[in-house]
């Protein structure tokens, strides 16, 4: 997932965007998703929501697939997002639920009546612990046996949730997991069918899931106890991921930090120096 870079004047940065793409297909990543919560998605005008679906596709030409998150708060915007994301060229959707709060009957309607509008896969953006508000694994089948193009998970959880619900889902639907990495190596085991984590950590990431699944998992851990301190830094919120984790991925980007875009933390000095500690142990990431 693509962090949302800001200039001193308030303006997304387009070079943010091409050297985040380029480093995370020089790592090795399968796929590029843009617009979700790492991408302070609700901080964004339509204009420039647009601007950066059109840059990420226009900067991966074709490589691996692109996913956009589509969190418009009424059905009409929604689909309006999601057609033209589709058009645009992003093979699979991500759907937010609207805010405020809907019950799960709603909400089964409302992701529904989005779906049906595209031609595409439709994953579900299914994190009550960020967003307050998601769908049980009986409401999640409801929807794919109705809307058969909904065949993605997209979860914010914990690695044991994420395993309850990949039971109770029975191969039915995908579940993709984010949360910057955090038990990466349980979510695997667990049987995501992959991660979405920021650009920050993304090559590490890749060799873990890489040694993994071929059955290095001694490798698999000595990568993850190198991860694990800057994630564990940046994950105790949103907001702490946004500031933190941004701040990470410019130093190992080798590009200049965003400015934030209320409403936003700011920074502390000890922050910052922590920051730049994690990132000169990570490394640069690929050119």
């Amino acid at each position: 997932m693509l962090y949302a870079f800001f200039d001193e004047a308030g303006r997304l940065r387009r070079d943010a965007v091409a050297r985040q793409v380029e480093a995370s297909l020089a790592a090795g990543a399968s796929g590029i998703a843009v617009l979700g919560l790492g991408t302070e998605v609700h901080k964004l005008g339509r204009d420039e929501r647009r601007a950066l679906v059109e840059w990420t596709i226009a900067d991966v030409a074709g490589r691996v697939p692109v996913a956009v998150t589509v969190a418009d708060g009424n059905v009409p915007d929604m689909i309006d997002s999601a057609r033209f994301a589709r058009d645009a060229g992003a093979v699979w959707l991500i759907l937010q639920p609207p805010r405020p709060p809907a019950s799960g009957a709603h909400l089964i309607e409302f992701f529904g009546a989005v779906a049906d509008a595209v031609d595409c896969p439709v994953g579900i953006q299914n994190a009550p612990e960020f967003l307050g508000i998601g769908l049980s694994p009986t409401d999640l089948l409801a929807l794919n046996a109705a809307h058969p193009n909904i065949t993605v998970v997209k979860a914010e959880s914990t690695a044991l949730t994420v395993a309850g619900i990949i039971a109770e889902l029975g191969g039915r639907m995908r579940v993709f997991n984010g949360r910057a990495g955090f038990e990466l190596l349980d979510n695997l085991r667990a049987g995501v069918n992959g991660m979405i984590p920021g650009t920050e950590t993304i090559d590490l990431q890749i060799g873990i899931e890489r040694a993994l699944r071929a059955g290095d998992e001694s490798r698999a851990e000595e990568l993850y106890r190198k991860l694990l301190p800057a994630v564990a830094f940046m994950m105790q919120g949103l907001a702490t991921f946004l500031l933190y984790g941004k701040l990470i991925a410019a130093h190992r980007l080798g590009i200049a930090p965003s400015e934030n875009r209320i409403p936003s933390d700011t920074a502390t000095p000890t922050g910052l120096d922590w920051a730049r500690r994690f990132a000169a142990e990570l490394g640069p990431l690929p050119a």
